[in-house]
């Protein structure tokens, strides 16, 4: 009896694992991806404060992470960790970390897998290893009875969702969410993100049946490209784009699965989000976040889009007057 049920097992696990194969090998990334809806000319070419350095902690695998880094001019300033959205690095804040000058003390890191940042460009090793990166920062910078704000844009906001309901959640006093990706089956995202990402949707199906059978072997393949700009591309800055992820960095540049569960898990935050934004839909946030938590306060700004409302003249004001009561 035993052997058949074994046997029934190792067929069924050999018949769902040559599907996933057969899914993963009939995808490859495209080499022609068209230009999506996005802008980076504001986030490409703002001047970097004079008083922000680069600054070097080390993970807990030996990696090196690296940071903009700039101090606070006054006392009792939170640490504001700065998470970028996908594609691009850690300089998307230059702007930003400018107009909170003195307000907080800012920390705007270089993710894994990005420009500045440690691994192979578009990968990481393990899921979760993000996570636990912004873990080993916070604890190398935080100082004793420091207040720790961790604020995301886009991917980045997920991530800040995703690290709120994960094991990691009791480094940080607050959040703020700007224009956050929650899931791609979110009601406030719109199809492929309005154009910025090309989904390898086969692969991402192989590779979710794999991981149901623990089999991680291919979790380092392209699951996603975004639509980037020519100007960037082919632009002086190129070399610093990400243009593609791997499935591990893709499933852990986001919350999980159940992504209600971790936004219940959000301590007091902020969201931002543009009227105009070319990849969310705006005024679907807070319906849909307010169902399992009431820590939020929820902002949608007039007129910014997607990469703008980072540095809106009103997400500033908001975001001044979120971190002088998190003091």
């Amino acid at each position: 009896m035993w052997k058949q049920v074994i046997t029934f097992a190792a067929i069924s696990v050999g018949i769902s694992a040559s599907i996933a194969l057969g899914l993963i090998l009939s995808q490859r990334p495209v080499t022609d991806l068209p230009e999506g809806p996005m802008s980076f000319g504001d986030v490409a070419t703002a001047p970097r404060l004079a008083s922000a350095q680069l600054v070097k902690d080390t993970a807990r695998d030996g990696a090196t992470l690296t940071a903009w880094h700039v101090p606070a001019r006054v006392e009792n300033a939170p640490l504001l960790v700065l998470v970028h959205g996908s594609g691009w690095h850690g300089s998307q804040f230059d702007q930003l970390a400018s107009q909170l000058d003195g307000i907080a003390e800012v920390l705007a890191v270089n993710l894994r897998g990005h420009f500045n940042g440690p691994g192979t460009r578009g990968d990481v090793d393990y899921l979760g290893q993000l996570e636990d990166d912004l873990a080993d920062v916070i604890k190398a910078r935080r100082q004793d009875g420091q207040k720790v704000v961790l604020a995301g844009h886009s991917s980045g906001g997920g991530l800040v969702v995703r690290f709120a309901g994960g094991a990691h959640r009791d480094l940080i006093d607050a959040a703020v969410l700007m224009a956050p990706f929650l899931k791609y089956n979110a009601p406030t995202t719109r199809e492929n993100s309005g154009g910025w990402a090309h989904v390898l949707t086969r692969r991402v199906i192989g590779l979710s049946m794999l991981n149901m059978a623990r089999i991680n072997v291919l979790d380092h393949l392209t699951v996603i490209q975004f639509a980037m700009p020519a100007e960037i591309r082919n632009g002086p800055k190129g070399h610093e784009a990400t243009l593609a992820y791997s499935w591990r960095l893709n499933q852990s540049f986001a919350p999980r699965a159940d992504y209600l569960a971790d936004v219940a898990k959000l301590p007091d935050f902020l969201l931002l989000v543009g009227s105009e934004d070319e990849s969310f839909v705006a005024e679907g946030y807070e319906p849909l976040m307010t169902e399992v938590t009431q820590n939020g306060t929820y902002v949608v700004v007039d007129g910014a889009n997607h990469l703008g409302v980072v540095h809106a003249d009103e997400t500033v004001a908001r975001l001044r007057g979120f971190l002088e009561n998190v003091r």
